[in-house]
This record gives C-alpha cells, structure tokens and sequence, in this order.
C-alpha cells in the first residue's frame, strides 16, 4: 500500500488540495451566512443575484462530482493506470474546482461554465486514463 501510495504521490496531494477546497468552499459559506444574518438551517433564496446562493450553489456542485472524483482516482490507482497521466487529470479537476468557485463567487457565468466543463472533461480523462493505461 505505501508504494501504491509513494507511486501516486502527486495524485494523492491533489486528493488533499480537494479536501481543502472543500473546506474553503464551507467556510465561505458560513461567512456569507454570517454576514447576511441567515438563519441556519433555513433554505437560502434561490437567486443568483445574492452571494451566499452563489456560494451555497459551489458547495453542492462540488458535492456532486466529488464521489465521481474518488472513485475514479481510487481506480486509476488499483488498476496501475499511468501515474503520471493520473496526476494530470486529478490536478485538471482540482484546478477546474478552484476557478470555477472563483468565478461562482464572483458570478462570470459564461466562464463558470466553461470551468465547469473542463471538470468533467478531466473526470472523463481520469477514467479514460484508467482504462486504457
């Protein structure tokens, strides 16, 4: 397991840049809920006009590919796909991740989307590098 480990080492780290994204994402939220005297456990008014919506919005979508991101680092690595092409497409999700937060947070729409995009584009690349390497 510690060679599987030391094999995937950047891919590994990238697992660690999500864990931290992830708690970033959060803790906006939190401060956002804060600052706007929201109601814990209320729902946040769907609006995407207001920050805390937009920022609620970037903790769900990330929940939602999360396990997709996972499963296929984790199958990558059991199947001995090319950890060099796994750290590619595991640092193409993280990086995608963070810009498309960015520009969740500050609403540029067209290019959230196309950050958005690109993560996908690099969960197809992770399984592709798992099946065919």
């Amino acid at each position: 397991m510690e060679q599987l480990l030391v094999t995937y080492s950047s891919s590994v780290t990238a697992l660690g840049a999500v864990a931290a994204l992830m708690l970033a994402q959060v803790l906006v939220v939190d401060f956002l809920g804060i600052i706007n005297k929201h109601i814990p456990g209320s729902p946040v008014a769907t609006d995407h006009a207001n920050t805390l919506f937009r920022a609620t919005r970037t903790v769900g979508n990330t929940n939602e590919s999360i396990a997709i991101f996972i499963c296929a680092l984790l199958f990558c690595m059991f199947v001995s796909a090319s950890p060099t092409y796994t750290a590619y497409a595991t640092w193409g999700y993280v990086l995608s991740r963070m810009a498309y937060a960015v520009c969740y947070y500050t609403n540029l729409q067209i290019l959230r989307s196309v950050t958005f995009g690109i993560s996908l584009l690099a969960l197809g690349a992770l399984i592709f590098v798992g099946v065919f390497t």
